[in-house]
């Protein structure tokens, strides 16, 4: 076979794998396009087809006569036609996604013999081919904490009611396969449309602002779908390929009414409902397993035998129904249960819907729940009942080990000048210090020690403290409570946003004090039976803050006491490492390389400090200008020595949803957090990289960062252009999120949040932060370099996984970035010299990084070595058009004062599909 004809049957190959994927995106869309015309009119569906067929020809065939003709069609519209196209293409997006999930499954499926990266079966293989032992695998096990965080963030833009909607859709794309008749597939249509008239007849958009409790309620919803369920079924395939059992090492986080950095919304009592929350949530599965476990295990003791400690449990019961007085082990369960049912009263004031017998004495713990479920084991094992434990005593006695009765652990987090303010007022108030926010740092330091060696608290009873001070030790009060009901792993680390200095860490540790969070003081006297409840967390998000970090955190381990303290409170130390501002403040190149410097210091020092362990949390977001991108190969990217079986990552936004809202799809991405970690520990430990790539990427890093600065902090008028460039002022209106988009009630870009930031960036289809700067520094590189220069940027590429990681993450970015429909935004600034010459500036650079990245990578085409988002780029990027001309054109009208409700509603709609067409944005 010659070579064309090889290309040939590899396309035609390739071609049978895509069809089925092909298929479902035109049945939704078929079904889609009856809905448009049954639900608005024949007018409206030729209207959308007309559009999309127009889309297609410019966007898949440069067709320069059918992009003339749609953006004269676009434009003609009026507000109600505008609305109704919007939403089309809106939910075919939507819809897009949930057909190309399907397919992710199905091919999942075909693959499973041949395991694919980021599964345990690849990384088993990985290792056993690495000669690391399954001894090995299991000591690093017994010391790993691997913890996936999930946060709120203004970017997850869908409601809960088309989120249910979509998942019916999934469901009814996934029973499709298994129809065999006419008959099926006809009535597999008649709900797939009737859910789509669903969809089209809810409204997609929120009519008031987000609170606190809802989106912690939204984010339950992961956890009955996916976490509580698919986590247990991880543990059982883990435990199988390693041949033992293995420890609860995998945990679940929360900031979702913890987080009060820059939220006013969050406090004392949305932690108490979150906390209550979760635990409901966790209670009321184990409730609900334990109920069906008690129908299966429904064995006679005049058949079979059981155990005295069986015997004693069904005894205990307090059931004394004559119909089941031989059936023990289904006793032993209603026991159980009245047990869990008091115990769900008692924590959270709920009620269990069944009651055999009544609730009774509630549990003190997890630990004695899973001292019951493990009599109940224990019997079966012993009276040849083993095949009954597999399943679903088995899952759920995991489960009890992983959640408890707390299910995630949900974050504390403030910013570092709160946290003074209210030290300043204390020690002010009892004049201890009258102005400690004068005091340079090395007296706050001497004075911070000073009152934790003192037992005595600051608070005066008899004194009036501010109503911001009164809050901000609420929430310290309230975590000590839920702690001691809920449980210890109810609430563990407390982040300190904007850490600068030791003294904000000390701060915390005062705060704790006076709160009876610490146990002990640091005088030399009793220092030894010291004890902190909360892990100290500093959050270094910005480049000054990251080059610090090493610094700060030896000093504050140097102070007298504090080392033994943390190895008695934990032996671990949290350190955050934010994603988010430091591309802000430098870039994606220089934000990433910073991040790497700092988890390599920060690890130098930990392995001088006996006793101690650093587990690195990593900020990312969405959007890959906020750390997004594959966890898999994000992981495996870290430095050497940096993982060692300790990670924590935040999941933000629609990115939860997209992971998550599938139990498949979920599971899928947690198995990646766990063979990534896995990896990363085993088999990436001292694989330092050549000095000589290390000194390429800081010089990289220095001349991106001077690129960067000049476009977005020293180009004059900038600032105006973002805003009117972008919907960032309309993004800040949409009710999607419970924070403020701005730190304060200012224009500047260093006040905006990070968030908004980078999600204007990616509606305007620009994507600014995460390539901006990459170009110029490699053309400036190469200048000095030349062809030595350009050998160093392949070899980094292949053998630097940190650097070839962050260039497959810049490909994606700018696959999905257009700068022809940039400029359709670009238009929009008043000033259109000053809009010319900056949107020529973003071009230019544009046109730079695709070079470098040629050079760097070798390939012409952009995704080379990721065909599928390739393909899934392309096929929708006629989909988004729409949207974005649209949204630009509204934007237009609206800015312009034609004040129209429908515009506003189309505005928003478009920001909606535009999100969910890019999918990882947020």
């Amino acid at each position: 076979m010659n070579l064309s004809s090889s290309i040939a049957a590899d396309d035609e190959a390739e071609s049978a794998k895509q069809r089925p994927l092909y298929e479902d995106i035109r049945l939704l869309g078929q079904i889609l396009g009856d809905t448009v015309r049954e639900q608005e009119s024949e007018k409206v569906f030729q209207l959308v087809e007309t559009i999309r067929r127009l889309s297609v020809a410019d966007q898949r065939h440069s067709d320069r006569a059918a992009a003339r003709e749609l953006g004269h069609l676009l434009e003609s519209l009026t507000p109600a036609e505008t609305v109704s196209v919007i939403r089309a293409f809106a939910y075919f997006s939507h819809l897009a996604n949930i057909a190309e999930d399907r397919h992710f499954l199905r091919r999942r499926a075909a693959h499973e013999p041949s395991a694919q990266p980021g599964s345990l079966g690849y990384s088993f293989a990985r290792l056993s081919a690495g000669g690391v032992s399954a001894e090995k695998i299991a000591t690093a096990l017994e010391n790993s904490y691997v913890s996936p965080v999930l946060t709120a963030h203004p970017t997850e833009v869908q409601r809960r009611s088309t989120l249910d909607a979509e998942r019916a859709v999934a469901d009814l794309l996934a029973a499709r396969e298994n129809c065999r008749s006419p008959a099926d597939f006809q009535d597999n249509e008649a709900c797939l449309h009737a859910r789509i008239v669903q969809l089209w007849q809810t409204r997609i958009l929120r009519t008031a602002s987000l609170t606190v409790s809802d989106e912690i309620d939204n984010a339950l919803l992961y956890y009955r779908s996916t976490f509580v369920r698919e986590i247990p079924k991880l543990y059982a395939e883990l435990e199988q390929r390693l041949g033992r059992p293995v420890p609860p090492f995998f945990r679940m986080g929360n900031w979702i009414g913890g987080d009060r950095d820059g939220n006013p919304n969050v406090d004392a009592q949305t932690l108490e409902i979150a906390a209550k929350a979760h635990c409901d949530v966790i209670l009321r599965h184990y409730l609900f397993e334990t109920h069906h476990l008690g129908a299966e295990l429904s064995m006679s003791n005049t058949l079979v035998a059981c155990t005295p400690e069986l015997q004693a449990l069904a005894d205990a019961s307090g059931d004394f129904n004559p119909h089941r007085a031989d059936e023990l082990y289904r006793r032993a369960l209603i026991g159980v249960y009245a047990r869990l049912a008091g115990t769900l009263t008692a924590l959270t004031g709920g009620v269990a819907m069944r009651h055999a017998a009544a609730p009774g004495e509630p549990y003190p713990d997890a630990a004695a729940l899973r001292a019951n479920l493990c009599t109940v084991r224990d019997s079966l094992i012993v009276h040849h009942g083993e095949a009954l434990v597999a399943g679903r005593l088995a899952s759920l006695i995991r489960a009890v080990e992983i959640f408890g009765f707390h299910m995630a652990t949900t974050d504390l987090r403030q910013n570092s000048d709160r946290h003074e303010a209210v030290v300043a007022e204390l020690l002010s108030a009892v004049r201890i210090e009258p102005d400690y926010s004068a005091l340079p740092e090395e007296l706050r330091v001497k004075l911070l020690l000073r009152v934790l060696g003192d037992p005595r608290p600051l608070r005066a009873p008899h004194l009036d403290y501010s109503q911001s001070l009164r809050d901000e030790l609420a929430v310290f009060e309230a975590a000590r409570d839920l702690r001691q009901r809920i449980g210890a792993e109810c609430i563990r680390h407390y982040i300190i946003s904007h850490t600068e200095s030791v003294s904000d860490l000390l701060e915390v540790m005062v705060l704790q004090k006076e709160c009876g969070l610490f146990h002990g003081t640091l005088h030399e006297a009793d220092r030894e039976k010291a004890r902190l409840e909360l892990i100290v967390t500093p959050l270094f998000e910005t480049i000054e803050d990251l080059r610090a970090a090493e610094a700060i955190l030896r000093s504050f381990y140097a102070l007298p006491g504090v080392a033994e303290l943390m190895r008695r409170s934990s032996g671990v130390q949290d350190v955050m490492l934010g994603y988010s501002d430091s591309n802000k403040d430098g870039g994606y190149l220089t934000s990433n390389w910073e991040l790497y410097r700092a988890s390599t210091a920060l690890a130098a020092l930990f392995d001088t400090l006996p006793g101690m362990s650093l587990r690195l949390f990593h900020g990312r977001g969405g959007a890959v200008g906020r750390g997004g991108g594959p966890s898999y190969q994000a992981i495996l990217a870290q430095p050497p020595g940096t993982v060692r079986g300790q990670i924590r990552l935040t999941e933000q936004g629609e990115v939860i949803n997209a992971k998550y809202a599938n139990p498949d799809i979920g599971r899928r991405n947690l198995e990646t957090l766990m063979a990534a970690d896995l990896e990363a520990t085993l088999l990436s430990d001292g694989q330092r990289p050549p000095q000589e790539f290390l000194d390429a990427a800081a010089e990289l890093s220095r001349l991106s960062m001077a690129a960067y600065r000049a476009l977005v902090y020293e180009t004059p008028g900038f600032v105006d252009y973002f805003y009117a460039s972008t919907p960032i002022t309309e993004i800040a209106e949409l009710n999607i999120g419970s924070r403020p988009a701005s730190r304060k009630a200012t224009r500047k870009i260093e006040d905006l949040r990070a968030i908004p930031w980078g999600f204007s960036w990616g509606q305007s289809r620009v994507a600014l932060p995460g390539w901006y700067g990459f170009g110029a520094a490699v053309e400036t590189f190469l200048r000095h370099e030349g062809a030595v220069g350009k050998a160093l940027l392949r070899r980094m590429n292949e053998d630097w996984p940190f650097f070839r990681t962050l260039l497959s993450n810049m490909d994606m970015v700018l696959a999905k970035a257009d700068l022809a429909i940039g400029r359709l935004y670009a238009d929009l600034v008043p000033d259109r010299a000053e809009a010319d010459a900056i949107f020529s500036e973003i071009e230019a650079e544009w046109n730079r990084t695709a070079e470098a990245l040629e050079i760097a990578t070798g390939q012409t085409r952009r995704l080379a070595d990721n065909p599928a988002l390739a393909r899934s780029i392309a096929h929708r990027f006629a989909y988004i058009a729409p949207l974005n001309h649209l949204q630009a054109e509204l934007l237009r009208r609206w800015r312009a004062g034609q004040i129209d409700a429908k515009a506003r509603v189309g505005i928003l709609l478009a920001i909606n599909g535009i999100a969910a067409g890019l999918r990882n944005t947020g």
